[in-house]
């Protein structure tokens, strides 16, 4: 699986080249599926209005209104009551999967739960997510972002890439998001940590990782 992991989207050229780098025909060639279910478990962004807004092309984070061939969603919560042969071919036969933000826990309990993390490693898709969509790759989020909390406690998520992500830099929305407080975040880390502001996004492609940004960013190493 190829990711390009953004803090708010495909919002700039620099992001909007990778992507295009990443896939093997062009936009208008490509299906898609959006998962909107990390903003579920956030009380900022959903459920209602937010939620619509990711899934129908509206919230201004540019992800499913790009242009796609095609554009279905994934509902993680709904994936353990149905047949898995009604929705794994799906996904093992779209172009790519556009993971929306919100609450990076929840995300991993619903991945697990509905059998999503499971494929993952598996499929050939380009994975685009945005903020808590980010995260979850990760070996763990640090205490800085845990809000909603699995009903075992655990606070790990995907482990999918070695590094971990601090989102929305510097956001005039998020006073609290500082370059002193990503510092102090990333001494709890065990591994490398990038904080990215909203220009920003980190590809991953056959192991190499590489930053792509028209805004800043930072890399903690330990």
């Amino acid at each position: 699986m190829k990711l390009l992991l953004t803090s708010a989207g495909v919002n700039n050229k620099s992001i909007h080249d990778a992507l295009v780098d990443m896939l093997d025909k062009p936009i208008g060639e490509s299906n898609a599926l959006c998962i909107p279910t990390a903003m579920y478990g956030h009380p900022w962004v959903g459920p209602g209005e937010k939620a619509w807004e990711f899934i129908t092309g509206n919230s201004g984070n540019h992800m499913v209104d790009l242009g796609w061939k095609s554009v279905g969603i994934l509902e993680l919560t709904a994936l353990p009551s149905i047949d898995e042969v009604r929705w794994v071919p799906l996904v093992r036969e779209t172009d790519v999967l556009l993971v929306g933000g919100g609450d990076a826990l929840y995300l991993y309990h619903w991945m697990r739960k509905s059998g999503l993390a499971d494929l993952l490693p598996e499929l050939n898709a380009v994975y685009v997510g945005m903020s808590a969509g980010s995260m979850v790759m990760a070996p763990n989020i640090g205490e800085f972002f845990v809000g909603w909390t699995p009903p075992n406690g655990e606070e790990n998520t995907l482990g999918l890439v070695d590094f971990a992500i601090f989102p929305h830099l510097d956001h005039e929305m998020l006073p609290g998001n500082t370059i002193a407080a990503a510092e102090k975040w990333a001494g709890g880390m065990q591994g490398p940590a990038y904080a990215i502001d909203d220009q920003t996004a980190i590809k991953v492609m056959d192991g190499a990782v590489e930053v792509v940004s028209e805004g800043h960013w930072k890399l903690f190493k330990p």
